[in-house]
C-alpha cells in the first residue's frame, strides 16, 4: 500500500495498541503541513528560490492532499515563504482527514469513546500493523547507518524538528539523526527546500507553544 510522507508521519505519531498521540497537537500540526510540502519537494513539483517556495510544475501526483496542496500553491500567483505556507496548510482538520483515510484503508481503526461519560474522544490504533512496520524498517535502516532515500531522510528530518523522532525510536543516536536532518543525502536544491521548510515548522511550532503559555498564565 502507497501512503504519503505526512501518513508515514502519522502513524509514527500515534501509539499503536492505544492509539494515542505522543506529541501534542502544535508539534504534530505544523509537521504534517510540512511533510506535504516536503514531498512536493522531493517530487520536483516546488524548490526553493531566493527563500521561497516556487512551483516548478504543476503535474499532479495522483494524492488528493497532495495535489489539492499543489493547487493552491499553482493558484497563489505569487511566491510564499515556506512559514507563510506551514501556517496555512497547518490545521486539526488536515490530520483528521489524514487520519480517517488511513481508517478508511484499514491501515487504522477510529475508535471513538468519552471521558468521565462526558468530553468525546476518537483514538486511532492500528488495525494494520504491516504499513507502519515497513515504515519502521525503513527508518531504523537508515538510522542503524545505510543511506536512506529520499522519502525516508525527509521523514527523519520532520520527525526530528516535531521532537518526535526520540519518541518513536527511542534508542536511536543523535549524531545519526542531527547528520541526516541536516541534508546530506540530497541534492542541493532539495536539501536546502527542506531545511526551509523545517525551520517553518520549527517556528510555527515554537510560536503556538508560546501563544499557549500565555493563554493558561
Amino acid at each position: 500500500m502507497t501512503v504519503t510522507i505526512a501518513e508515514e508521519l502519522l502513524l509514527l505519531a500515534y501509539s499503536e495498541e492505544e492509539g494515542k498521540q505522543l506529541i501534542s497537537a502544535t508539534q504534530l500540526d505544523p509537521a504534517l503541513a510540512g511533510a506535504i510540502i516536503a514531498e512536493l519537494a522531493v517530487a520536483e513539483r516546488v524548490e526553493l528560490s531566493d527563500k521561497k517556495l516556487t512551483l516548478t510544475s504543476p503535474a499532479p501526483l495522483g494524492d488528493d492532499e497532495l495535489d489539492t496542496t499543489l493547487a493552491r500553491i499553482a493558484a497563489e500567483g505569487k511566491a510564499r515563504k515556506p512559514a507563510w505556507w506551514v501556517q496555512r496548510l497547518q490545521s486539526g482538520k488536515l490530520r483528521r482527514r489524514l487520519l480517517t483515510r488511513l481508517a478508511e484503508s484499514g491501515v487504522l481503526a477510529e475508535e471513538r469513546g468519552k471521558i468521565l461519560g462526558i468530553f468525546p474522544t476518537t483514538r486511532w490504533p492500528e488495525a494494520d500493523p504491516s504499513v507502519e512496520a515497513n515504515v519502521r524498517e525503513r527508518v531504523s535502516s537508515a538510522l542503524g547507518g545505510a543511506d536512506p532515500d529520499a522519502r525516508t531522510a525527509v521523514l527523519i528530518a520532520i520527525m526530528h524538528a516535531a521532537k518526535l523522532d526520540r519518541k518513536a525510536f527511542p534508542g536511536a543516536s543523535k549524531e545519526r539523526i542531527q547528520e541526516i536532518a541536516e541534508g546530506a543525502w540530497a541534492a542541493d536544491a532539495v536539501a536546502k527546500t527542506i531545511a526551509a521548510i523545517n525551520s517553518a515548522m520549527t517556528a510555527a511550532i515554537t510560536s503556538a507553544a508560546v501563544a499557549g503559555a500565555i493563554t493558561s498564565s
